[in-house]
Order: C-alpha cells, then structure tokens, then sequence
C-alpha cells in the first residue's frame, strides 16, 4: 500500500471586505485561524511542511494558525498559491468605480459581476491588467500540488486563497472549469480542504469544512469574504 500522506488546504481568514485595504485580516479572522490551529494541536497533527501565498492574509492566517498550534515548521512562499485580482477582473466587464459594498444588494451586484469576469478570464476572452492569463494561474496552483506529491510523504499545510482553493479542487476532480467558479463563490474563511497524497496522485478527502467553528457559540464566527 502507497505512502499516505494528508495535504491540508486552508483558505485565509476573514478579510476586510469593502474596505480600502482588503488584505488585511480582521479581529475575527485571526480568531478563526486561532482556532483552527488549536484544533490542529487538539487533533495531534504535525506538519512535515507549509506553503503559503504571498499575500498579507496568508502570513497573518499562517502566524494565527502557528500560534494556536504552537509547533509549525517555517513556510516556503509560493507565488503561485496568491489569490486573482477581483478588482481588475471586474475592470474588464464594467466601467467605471464600484459602489462600496455595504448593502446586500450591492454585494450580490458585486458578485454578479466577479462571476461574469471570472467566466470571460477562463475562456480567454479576456486579460485583466496586471494578472496571469488562466493557464498560467492553473499552473502556478498545480505546481504547488505536484510540490507537495512529489517531495512529502507526510502531512503538509498549505494557506491560500478561495480561488486557488477551488482551482485545485476542480483539477483534481477533473471538473470543468467553470465548476471553479462555483466552488469559489461558496468557500468560507479558515475553511479546510483535505487531500489524500501519494507520490502519483492527490484524492479529494473534504472540502470548505469548518471542524474548528462546530460549536453553539462560534456559529457566528462562520463568514465568505
């Protein structure tokens, strides 16, 4: 029987959504990583490696995370684990600024509008400013999962984004890739994916779930942006 190892994939905590600088994590978001680590220590998992993106959130998710944990190895820093750019997504299907989000009608506009730029991206009809095109943003996700197959037969944390997240679940599925976008869109903050990893294959174990946040009086901890 193959070397069974667990590759964890944790999206960041919540952000600061609507705000002048969304990557940052908030006071809640911390606290959900927290946790997530104090599971971690709970469960009796050891890391054998992490990898993080390079972004804000995910050093702040990972430092919260390590300190709820409390024996983390050092994070190797995968670009290609970073999340798409929203902003400049949206740019290629609207004109002009946005309305800040702070109604739940601008909010779902908001996102009407991410899921019709995440559409055109996909399909090559477009190149948002500043950003890899599909296939390079596909390859820079999957370049982390052969890594982590190919080098570690152990359990690996990985922190990243939700589309990086949902990327990864839908080439590992096979899915098509609009099966990304759905997957995106529903993806909660410090949620866990889990995939099983031998050095051929990587299986789909869990997805977006919150074993961390299952308690009465951290229902309202639970959030998506």
């Amino acid at each position: 029987m193959p070397v069974m190892g667990t590759l964890y994939l944790v999206r960041h905590g919540q952000a600061s959504f609507g705000a002048a600088n969304y990557d940052q994590l908030s006071e809640l978001g911390t606290r959900q990583c927290l946790a997530l680590g104090q599971w971690c220590r709970a469960r009796g998992l050891v890391f054998e490696a992490v990898l993080r993106g390079t972004l804000r959130r995910h050093a702040q998710s990972l430092a919260a995370i390590a300190r709820g944990h409390g024996d983390v190895p050092a994070a190797l820093e995968w670009p290609g684990l970073n999340e798409y750019d929203s902003e400049a997504l949206i740019r290629t299907v609207h004109e002009g600024p946005l309305a800040r989000p702070d109604t739940p009608e601008v909010y779902r506009a908001h996102f009407r509008l991410l899921r019709q730029a995440l559409a055109q991206w996909m399909a090559g009809r477009t190149q948002p400013q500043g950003m890899p095109s599909w296939p390079d943003f596909v390859a820079g996700v999957t370049g982390a999962l052969d890594h982590v197959r190919q080098r570690h037969a152990g359990d690996v944390l990985v922190v990243s984004s939700g589309g990086p997240i949902a990327t990864a679940v839908a080439q590992v599925l096979g899915a098509p890739d609009a099966a990304a976008i759905e997957l995106n869109l529903r993806i909660r903050n410090s949620a866990v994916t889990e995939f099983a990893v031998t050095p051929r294959r990587l299986s789909l174990l869990a997805y977006n779930h919150l074993p961390h946040l299952d308690a009465a009086e951290r229902r309202d901890w639970v959030t998506y942006a």
